[in-house]
């Protein structure tokens, strides 16, 4: 199971957010490239990095923060927030970003999601981001009437690498991952499946590897490394076994 250490971006400063609230954010610092260095320097292989002002603006806000961490950090880097076009598809695999994730985009224009999987296989992850079981976009402040298995369904046989679940309720609060929802999505679809939300500890690691075999193929992890909750080489080991 793969251990992805989070950069989320806010006016080019590495912070995390509580439930998706862009007012309640937490500054870890102001040198994102420096901070992949660390994560790889600890182990990490791959990188999900989110551009949060271009989830909510719908394009780019932090390009050059972004280009910085994929010059910096020798893994995988994949990234998200405000990617709902063809020309942003294209130009951030050519800036080098291993893999993309498409959230908005997907409920909205899932056709084009599918034809993205299919000209950049390997490429597309599709984030199917909860609220209360529904759907949301827009960097979760919109919430949908879509159950959030009708979205991944939707996405099967379509050929991207894999769903992004995130129980928004339990993100950047420590409260520990939603491991019966995620795995429930695992098991209930064809398409692997990475958790995120609320990770806390060793322990949500470790629950979470055991599923492996059911079609979890990793979590994301932010705020429990930057307080200083989880070692990033001790999850990473977990992960492995």
């Amino acid at each position: 199971m793969i251990v992805f250490p989070a950069i989320d971006l806010k006016q080019g400063q590495v912070v995390r957010l509580a439930e998706g609230d862009m007012a309640r954010a937490t500054v870890y610092g102001d040198d994102p490239a420096a901070q992949a260095l660390l994560f790889a320097e600890a182990g990490a292989g791959h990188l999900h990095v989110v551009d949060l002002d271009g989830s909510f603006a719908g394009s780019a806000q932090n390009r050059e923060a972004v280009e910085s961490i994929v010059a910096a950090f020798p893994g995988h880097v994949q990234l998200g927030g405000g990617i709902r076009k063809r020309a942003d598809v294209e130009g951030w695999f050519d800036a080098g970003v291993a893999r993309i994730v498409m959230g908005s985009a997907a409920l909205k224009d899932p056709e084009f999601v599918k034809d993205m999987a299919r000209e950049f296989p390997g490429g597309i992850v599709v984030a199917v981001d909860a609220r209360d079981g529904l759907v949301a976009t827009e960097g979760w402040a919109d919430v949908s009437d879509v159950p959030v298995i009708d979205l991944a369904r939707r996405f099967e046989d379509a050929g991207v690498a894999a769903l992004l679940f995130t129980d928004i309720g339990r993100d950047g609060l420590l409260k520990g991952v939603n491991i019966d929802a995620t795995v429930d999505l695992a098991r209930r679809v064809d398409i692997p499946v990475i958790a995120s939300g609320g990770v806390k500890g060793l322990d949500d690691i470790h629950m979470l590897s055991l599923h492996a075999k059911d079609g979890i193929e990793g979590v994301i992890t932010g705020r429990a490394l930057f307080e200083g909750r989880l070692d990033l080489a001790a999850a990473i080991a977990v992960a492995n076994r």
